[in-house]
């Protein structure tokens, strides 16, 4: 019913629009940058072309991502939903959707528009045929058969991408036509954030960053010029925008501002403003997260958006009211689980760390080979980190985390326990309680149990937008944040072994763990789950309880080594990490972690096996 609705309203758009000139829309994108641009105030930026676009439209100034990085953020800019909503927030997995969430150009081009993605996708689940007219590397908006029709154009920018900065050969493709003066003096470069070292070799990637942006900026200009020749510039609305922020340590895949803060320049054509949008060399500082801006290109359009979506237009005719909050997730990051959740408002920013025992910068193979990460490794191993930098490099975080932007722009100085800032951290606070229950975080369900209740509920997204169990959401919301209280939490979590839902009990039995508490009852709750628990992923936390717990560690490595051989692949991984945290403990499964080292189709398991071989043989990392 609600598609038939959409439909009659999408055929009534049409015809109240048809006589009047629709725009073309074009979008820039890039990847992993934040918004290092001149027209953004920063000093050492050459970008001539998008701040020249800035002049003739308007810069925002509080634009975010939903998460730290690429695929999980995509998924949320072609659907318009949280991706811990449709089950898109573990970096490179796959999603199934259900009919009622379709990719929004779908929706453009049954309204006539030419619709071309060059070229990245990145979504994390199957979209329909139907999406593209054309969606290559030589998809392009030239390529309509009549000139007349208009068209929705995405180009993506590759060459910002992490692998530019870390990678010699990427770095000197893209900037080889750079010219002298376009080039940056690493020695010069003021900007350094202050939880970086400051070495030769973390200038020389900050250095790139620039030379990367330069590139790019060259590149949208080209876009642009394109626009002019064919006589078009006037009849399309330009969006710029990057996808998350850039790609050194602490920033991509983070909740910060360095992750999820980005640029978004708009020029419209004169012809098609409305209500004062769109004057020339203007900034908006209203709150945008990325998980807008397909509701804002299909109201640009003249098209309603699907009433299930979770994005707002910020730009055209009836405009709902401003956001409030900016939220964000980090979930899986490629073979590492983190579950972090994040809220902010103009000026303040909340974080809850769901797992607070596990270190900011876990190993993990990407980032790893990044020289910047090298150099944080270095100077922590000699015991000479800055000030801002011992923090990120501790083996632990804390439950939370708040930060005021206005007076600590680099998130830094931690304002939790500031009796001073009490009132606006409940407020954020209560804002996520209620956000992760509203939006029904797929992310508090553990990788394992979501794939297998996808396959019975037809789509992540039913498994909690559609279960029986209304109860369930909150449920898990409360035993997930019991998981990191300590102690004083334990009579909770035991009594949270016994709910119906094996996603609860998971929580209850990570949070016995945490507690590091070894008492009778603890004990003997977790050696019953090893031994009657239908769900291998919660034996898995018991057993890593019963590891931290010191106790009983024989049948707990036997049930790890056992999980290693799952048919659940993500059972394997959370099996894998748990040995590998329980480092020297973990020296009786180390056959076991070489075993599962051969014929393993998923190589995050692989290199989380490797890792912790190497470390129980006090070799070097080196994953395959």
């Amino acid at each position: 019913m609600k598609l038939l609705l959409l439909i009659l309203c999408v055929s009534t758009s049409l015809r109240e629009t048809h006589a009047a000139p629709r725009p073309n829309i074009l979008w820039l994108s890039a990847e992993d940058i934040n918004a290092h641009f001149g027209c953004y105030g920063d000093p050492h930026a050459i970008t001539p072309h998008l701040d020249q676009l800035a002049k003739e439209g308007v810069r925002f100034t509080n634009a975010y991502t939903a998460a730290g990085v690429c695929a999980p953020c995509r998924s949320t800019i072609i659907t318009g939903m949280y991706q811990t909503t449709i089950g898109t927030m573990h970096m490179r997995s796959k999603a199934t959707m259900p009919d009622s969430i379709k990719a929004f150009p779908i929706y453009l081009r049954k309204a006539g528009y030419y619709c071309t993605n060059n070229s990245k996708k990145d979504y994390q689940f199957k979209e329909s045929k139907e999406t593209w007219d054309a969606s290559s590397g030589k998809a392009h908006w030239k390529n309509r058969q009549d000139p007349k029709q208009p068209f929705f154009a995405v180009f993506n920018f590759t060459g910002c991408h992490e692998s530019g900065i870390a990678g010699e050969s990427k770095y000197n493709s893209v900037t080889k036509n750079l010219s002298p003066g376009e080039r940056q003096d690493p020695d010069k470069l003021d900007t350094l954030p202050p939880y970086y070292p400051d070495t030769p070799t973390v200038r020389e990637d900050w250095k790139r960053n620039y030379e990367l942006i330069t590139a790019m900026d060259t590149w949208a200009g080209e876009h642009i010029e394109a626009l002019k020749k064919a006589n078009l510039y006037e009849d399309t609305i330009i969006i710029y925008w990057s996808d998350h922020g850039v790609g050194l340590p602490r920033a991509k895949r983070w909740l910060y501002d360095s992750g999820t803060c980005i640029p978004l320049i708009v020029r419209i054509p004169g012809k098609f403003r409305t209500s004062g949008q769109g004057k020339p060399d203007t900034t908006d500082d209203q709150l945008i997260s990325s998980l807008d801006f397909g509701n804002t290109a299909l109201n640009l359009a003249g098209l309603p958006a699907p009433p299930v979506t979770q994005g707002r237009a910020f730009l055209g005719v009836n405009l709902a009211p401003p956001r409030d909050y900016i939220y964000g997730a980090r979930d899986r990051m490629d073979e590492r689980y983190d579950i972090i959740r994040s809220v902010r408002d103009k000026r303040y920013r909340y974080i809850r760390n769901y797992e607070p025992l596990k270190p900011y910068f876990q190993y993990m193979n990407t980032p790893e080979k990044g020289a910047t990460m090298k150099e944080l490794r270095r100077i922590a191993k000699e015991g000479k980190m800055p000030p801002a930098m011992k923090t990120f490099m501790a083996d632990h975080k804390p439950v939370e985390e708040f930060y005021d932007l206005k007076n600590d722009p680099n998130e830094i100085n931690n304002l939790a326990a500031d009796p001073a800032q009490k009132e606006n951290l409940d407020r954020l606070r209560q804002a996520h309680i209620h956000w992760i229950k509203d939006t029904r975080d797929l992310g508090l369900i553990p990788e394992p149990e979501m794939e297998l209740r996808e396959k019975k509920a037809g789509s992540r997204y039913a498994i909690l937008a559609e279960t029986k169990d209304t109860t369930l959401p909150e449920r898990l919301g409360k035993m997930a944040g019991l998981a990191s209280e300590g102690e004083a939490a334990l009579p909770a979590l035991l009594k949270g072994l016994q709910d119906k839902d094996p996603a609860v009990r998971y929580w209850a039995a990570t949070g016995i763990g945490n507690t590091g508490v070894k008492t009778e009852e603890a004990v003997t709750a977790c050696l019953q789950l090893l031994e009657k628990e239908p769900s291998t992923v919660v034996r898995i936390a018991a057993a890593r309880a019963l590891l931290r717990l010191k106790t009983e560690e024989a049948k707990a490595l036997a049930e790890l080594s056992k999980a290693l051989e799952s048919p659940e692949q993500w059972s394997r991984l959370h099996a894998a990490i748990a040995l590998d945290e329980a480092d020297k403990q973990a020296l009786p499964a180390l056959p076991a972690l070489k075993k599962a080292l051969k014929d393993q189709p998923n190589k995050y398991i692989i290199r989380v096996s490797n890792k912790a071989v190497n470390d129980l043989l006090g070799t070097d990392n080196k994953v395959p």
